[in-house]
């Protein structure tokens, strides 16, 4: 029984996810526990550093290194690297496969190397450029831990590599736990170091997060057959192909990397405690978008690449219309609870000693103007990789560029013209994050031939209904328990706040989705009832045993 129960155990962490919603439920559960460890880093850095300038320094170190991961990763890993291989093991190619994986990880490394030296030799005038606000004693810091964070990113280029391979098997379990442990090292790095060492503890932290996230990866890729070679086979037609695809993906990355630049720059010269406050704010709004949109997304991306070498247009629309209602389902109700809670949620999260009262005010602003957009940020990483799946890297690129530019423009408007607090900036992404979605909706409606209007629309409009009525039921009892019953300057009180008044938003959300009839709710029941399929395992049934949903009924669900 016992050896049962560790090989079943075992047999969890390896078997493969085989449809989009039991795929993205997997990285749900493990994206939960890393943003959970999130905040709680970020708690930590709120009773360590408060809203200090050192933070903002520690939260300004990483544009440079973070830039290079941006463009060298997320350019290929999504847009091409994944499609690319995908297809390749689907036909029966491994071993042409992992040449072509190593060739595009070699490459990247060299490209590494080179920018990687470069931010090295101009540390310091590009730290000026970036953080113009910053004095030079904070100049001079934000070098010393921009240097230590490029060593983080060489693990994360490895790390997230191994990622791509892991999810072009469908294999999507320890890569999703990747993330958990990252935090893990931050967490350690600020405990155990930040009291001899200050803002160089969570530096430190981030190195060792980032080790982590490489070395769990590591043998299950080993396991699957990786055979790496020293290759830089720049003539490969695959190499070629995700070269080609990337490189549209990669110019809009370098267009957001403005953006990200933009905000640094702005919030530096608003104060450097606004960047504690719009990173702290972002890492809020991030949990929500992170946990539905981006797992949804990325546990779709296989087979709706899949759906698109079948050329079976009509389920791959099918795909999309039920991931896109899905992550709307998921996500507006999270907006609702961020906008009508923020102080609360605010206060819960970074309440520390030295976190004072007016941090929580602008933190909670920020954080309001940012979930605005909740539900248009995590529907462009599913808009943005069904793009990939038709191998059109273009669109995403063209479309996320305008919005960029009108998101640059309003925040340039809102901090230098208006004079806007911090939150302002917050404003400003959240109007180029909706028309960066609507965008892309409406170029990929016309490339697909046309969605079905009471398919894409009537449902979503269902639950942006149910969500606004939410919003209603929860600012009055909110705002009775906070002023009445509770007392809130205490955790113990914030906690009964919150924790009620969410219960019941939650419940009112689902009775007004069950009064629309939403055909959504119906994919999250089956899925509830499949856990039984994990007390099964538990008991020491085998994995084949065990009934999985058919997915051809997610799709007509």
């Amino acid at each position: 029984m016992k050896n049962n129960f560790i090989k079943n155990g075992i047999s969890i962490f390896l078997s493969r996810q085989t449809n989009i919603l039991s795929a993205a439920a997997v990285i749900m559960i493990n994206v939960a526990a890393s943003r959970i460890l999130g905040l709680v880093r970020d708690r930590l850095l709120a009773g360590y550093f408060g809203s200090s300038p050192a933070l903002g320094v520690y939260f300004a170190a990483f544009r440079l290194p973070d830039m290079i991961f941006q463009l060298l990763i997320m350019g290929s890993l999504a847009t091409a690297f994944i499609p690319v291989i995908t297809s390749l093991l689907s036909g029966g190619r491994e071993k042409t496969a992992w040449r072509v994986a190593s060739s595009v990880l070699n490459i990247g490394l060299l490209v590494f190397l080179v920018l990687a030296g470069l931010i090295f030799i101009f540390n310091q005038q590009l730290c000026r450029l970036i953080a113009p606000g910053f004095n030079q004693e904070e100049i001079k810091l934000m070098c010393s831990l921009t240097r230590v964070m490029l060593i983080a990113q060489f693990f994360f280029i490895l790390s997230n590599f191994l990622t791509g391979v892991l999810q072009s098997f469908r294999q999507f379990l320890i890569p999703a736990l990747a993330p958990v442990l990252y935090n893990l090292g931050i967490i350690l790095g600020i405990v155990f170091f930040s009291s001899a060492l200050g803002v160089y503890g969570p530096t430190i932290g981030v190195v060792l997060g980032t080790f982590l996230h490489f070395a769990i990866q590591l043998p299950l890729v080993r396991r699957l057959g990786l055979k790496y070679s020293l290759s830089f086979d720049f003539s490969n037609p695959h190499v070629r192909e995700i070269g080609r695809l990337m490189l549209p993906r990669t110019i809009g990355l370098a267009i957001a990397q403005i953006d990200y630049t933009v905000d640094i720059i702005l919030a530096s010269l608003i104060s450097t405690s606004s960047l504690v406050y719009f990173n702290f704010a972002q890492h809020l709004q991030l949990l929500p978008v992170g946990l539905f949109g981006a797992t949804i997304a990325q546990a779709a991306l296989p087979t709706l690449s899949e759906k698109e070498v079948r050329e079976d247009m009509k389920v791959f629309k099918r795909t999309f219309l039920v991931c896109f209602q899905q992550i709307l389902f998921l996500v507006l109700p999270c907006s609702v609870l961020l906008i009508i809670l923020r102080i609360p949620i605010v206060r819960l999260v970074f309440g520390a000693a030295r976190f004072d009262w007016e941090a929580t005010v602008l933190t909670g602003r920020v954080l309001a103007f940012f979930s605005l957009s909740l539900f248009a940020q995590a529907a462009v990483h599913l808009l943005a990789r069904t793009f990939y799946a038709l191998h059109d890297s273009r669109t995403p690129v063209v479309m996320g560029a305008i919005s960029i530019l009108i998101n640059v423009a309003a925040s340039f408007y809102f901090v230098l013209y208006l004079h806007l607090p911090v939150w302002g900036l917050g404003l400003s992404a959240s109007i180029g994050s909706v028309i960066n979605a609507l965008l892309l909706l409406i170029f990929l409606s016309r490339q697909v031939g046309g969605f079905s209007r009471q398919e894409l629309l009537w449902p979503g409009l269902k639950i942006f209904a149910a969500s606004f009525l939410t919003a209603f039921a929860l600012y009055l009892p909110m705002k009775l328990l906070d002023q009445l019953i509770f007392d809130t300057t205490r955790v113990p009180g914030l906690l009964l706040l919150t924790g009620l008044t969410s219960l019941f938003g939650f419940c009112v959300y689902l009775f007004l989705t069950w009064i629309f009839r939403l055909k959504t709710l119906n994919s999250f029941v089956k899925l509830l009832e499949k856990l039984e399929r994990i007390q099964k395992i538990l008991r020491g049934q085998s994995l084949e045993a065990v009934e999985v949903i058919d997915e051809s009924a997610e799709y007509h669900s």
